[in-house]
């Protein structure tokens, strides 16, 4: 038995959708710094697929299976949403996300700094320094 035409309407979509959307749509190529860091993109991908199609009675009346005629459509779609930037060098990882209200990513970031440099202040008895927590705290590291 031959294919029915909405199958060749869904391959042709899925197919679409394959050479639209790779491994390196999600996680882009790494970009290396002149300081030796590692920078790679890092994307959400959304995809949609849709097909459907019907067949029709034929103008005479007359329904033979193999002369009614078919209409029919597909289509697909993708949506490609930066969502951050992996910084891998100087002996750490980290995100660097994109939208603006990353502040509880920066404190994720510097805590274990911040607990590095209290520990520091127990055990040698000096007052840790402010300024730099401030600084970390503030998007600098």
């Amino acid at each position: 038995m031959s294919d029915h035409p909405i199958e060749a309407l869904m391959k042709t979509a899925m197919e679409s959708i394959k050479e639209m959307v790779d491994v390196n749509t999600v996680v882009g190529d790494p970009v290396e710094t002149p300081d030796g860091s590692v920078i790679v993109p890092v994307s959400r991908v959304s995809c949609g697929f849709v097909a459907g199609g019907g067949e029709y009675e034929a103008a005479n009346g007359k329904e033979n299976e193999k002369s009614l005629p078919f209409g029919g459509g597909s289509g697909a779609g993708v949506s490609v949403q930066p969502v951050g930037f992996l910084v891998v060098g100087h002996d750490q990882i980290r995100l660097l996300p994109v939208d603006g209200n990353a502040i509880f990513d920066r404190l994720i970031d510097v805590t274990p700094k911040v607990i590095s440099q209290i520990q520091s202040f127990f055990s040698k008895k000096q007052a840790p320094n402010i300024e730099q927590i401030t600084h970390d705290l503030q998007g600098g590291v």
